[in-house]
C-alpha cells in the first residue's frame, strides 16, 4: 500500500512540473515574437531590456544636466554600435502598432508588437492621399516598402537653415556632451533617438527616407559609412526629381569631404580628417533648407519643379572603423552641420536637439570663404557621456 501511495505522489508531482514548464514555454514564445522598445516619448520608464529580437548597449551611465566629470567617460571608450543589415522577408506587411505589458511582469518592460500580414501596403498607393494622412514609419519592414515607391519615412517638415538646440543641454565642467549610448531594435535596423533627458525623442529606420536636419544626422551617426545613406538620397548630383521616384524629397548630393585647409583656409579642421593628414574621410550630403543668409545663395526651396537648388547647408560626418574591431568608438564618428558653406560648424550630440557649439570662420570674425581674411576657430572639444532614461 505505501509504495502505491508513493508512486501516485511521484506521479501527480511530475504532471504539475509538466504544466509548469508548458507555461512557462508559452510566455516565452509569447515573448519571442514581439520586439521590445519604448514606451511613448517622456516615459521615465527604462524600456531597453534585452530580449532575443533587439541590439542595444548595455551600459548606460545616469546623466543629467550640468553633472561632474564623475559620470564622464574617456574618449576612447567603445560604443555597442552594429551595423548589420539582415535580410527581412519582404512577403510580409507592417499593421499598426501596439504596446502590452511585458509577460514578465516588469514595470519597467514594455513591449510593443508590430504584427505582419498580407501583401506590399503601398504597392497601389495615391501619393496625395498617402502624405495627406501622414503617419512617420512603424518599423524598417514598413520603411522599406515605402522606400520601393518613393515615399518618406520620417517628418515632412522641410528644415529651416539653424539647427534647433534643446534649451538645456547637457555639459560637464563648461564643455557640451555627446551621448554615447546606441539603442538599436529591430536586428539593428531600427535606431532610437534619445532627448537631453534620455527619454525617446523618435526612430529612425535603416531602410528610410529622411529629409529634417535630426533625422538625416541622427541617421548618418547610427548607420553611416560603407555607401550607408537614406533611401531618398542619391550621389549623383545629376539627378533630377522627375527622373526619381521621390521628386520633390529626393536629395542629390553624398560625395567625399576634401577639408584641404590649405586650399580653403577659412575652413576649419574637423577632428583626425585626412585632409589635413588625419585617419578619418569624411563625406557631405546636402540638406534642403527652405532658405539660407549664407552671401551667394538665394531663399529657394531645394527643389523647384525639376530643378534642385542645392544651398549652402550641408551635413559632413566620418563613421570608419578604422582599427577593424567592429565597434565604432568615439573618435571613429563624428557628424557635422554647417549652415553656411563650410564656414562655420556645429558637431551632432547624438539627441534630439542635441548640436555643439559653434565654431569656424564667420564665428572667429573672419570675411565669408574668403582665402585672405579668414579666422577660423578651432574645433569645440565634448564630454562623452552615456544617456539613461530618467
Amino acid at each position: 500500500m505505501f509504495f502505491k501511495r508513493l508512486a501516485a505522489f511521484a506521479l501527480t508531482l511530475v504532471l504539475l512540473v509538466g504544466l509548469t514548464a508548458c507555461k512557462s514555454d508559452s510566455q516565452n514564445t509569447s515573448l519571442n515574437n514581439t520586439t521590445s522598445a519604448s514606451a511613448t516619448v517622456g516615459s521615465k520608464e527604462d524600456p531597453y531590456t534585452q530580449n532575443d529580437n533587439t541590439s542595444t548597449t548595455d551600459v548606460f551611465t545616469s546623466i543629467e544636466s550640468g553633472s561632474s566629470s564623475e559620470n564622464v567617460t574617456s574618449a576612447d571608450n567603445t560604443q555597442d554600435v552594429t551595423d548589420s543589415n539582415p535580410s527581412t522577408a519582404t512577403s510580409q506587411t507592417p499593421s499598426q502598432s501596439t504596446v502590452t505589458s511585458s509577460p514578465s511582469g516588469s514595470k519597467n518592460e514594455i513591449v510593443i508588437s508590430c504584427s505582419h500580414s498580407g501583401e506590399d501596403p503601398y504597392k497601389n498607393v495615391n501619393k496625395t492621399e498617402f502624405y495627406a494622412n501622414y503617419k512617420t514609419a512603424c518599423c524598417n519592414l514598413e520603411a522599406t516598402y515605402r522606400s520601393k515607391h518613393g515615399l518618406l519615412s520620417g517628418s515632412l517638415t522641410v528644415p529651416g537653415q539653424y539647427a534647433t538646440e534643446t534649451q538645456d543641454p547637457p555639459k560637464s565642467n563648461g564643455q557640451y556632451i555627446r551621448n554615447t549610448a546606441t539603442i538599436y531594435l529591430d536586428n539593428g535596423n531600427t535606431y532610437v533617438v534619445l532627448d537631453e533627458r534620455g527619454n525617446e525623442a523618435m526612430r529612425i529606420h535603416k531602410a528610410g527616407g529622411y529629409i529634417t536636419l535630426e533625422e538625416v544626422a541622427a541617421y548618418m551617426y547610427a548607420f553611416g559609412g560603407n555607401e550607408q545613406i537614406p533611401a531618398n538620397y542619391t550621389s549623383s548630383k545629376k539627378t533630377k526629381p522627375s527622373n526619381s521616384i521621390w521628386g520633390e524629397y529626393l536629395r542629390v548630393n553624398h560625395s567625399y569631404f576634401l577639408g584641404d585647409t590649405d586650399r580653403y583656409p577659412y575652413e576649419p579642421e574637423l577632428p583626425d580628417i585626412s585632409g589635413c593628414g588625419g585617419d578619418l574621410r569624411y563625406y557631405e550630403m546636402d540638406i534642403g533648407t527652405t532658405g539660407t543668409e549664407t552671401p551667394g545663395y538665394a531663399a529657394k526651396p531645394y527643389i523647384q519643379g525639376n530643378k534642385v537648388n542645392r544651398g549652402a547647408a550641408r551635413i559632413v560626418y566620418a563613421r570608419q572603423d578604422l582599427n577593424g574591431n567592429g565597434i565604432y568608438e568615439n573618435n571613429e564618428i563624428y557628424v557635422f552641420y554647417t549652415h553656411n558653406h563650410y564656414n562655420d560648424f556645429r558637431e551632432y550630440l547624438n539627441y534630439f536637439g542635441g548640436w555643439g557649439q559653434m565654431f569656424g570662420n564667420v564665428t572667429g570674425g573672419g570675411e565669408y570663404s574668403s582665402k585672405t581674411n579668414a579666422n577660423p576657430t578651432p574645433y569645440v572639444k565634448t564630454a562623452y557621456s552615456a544617456f539613461r532614461t530618467q
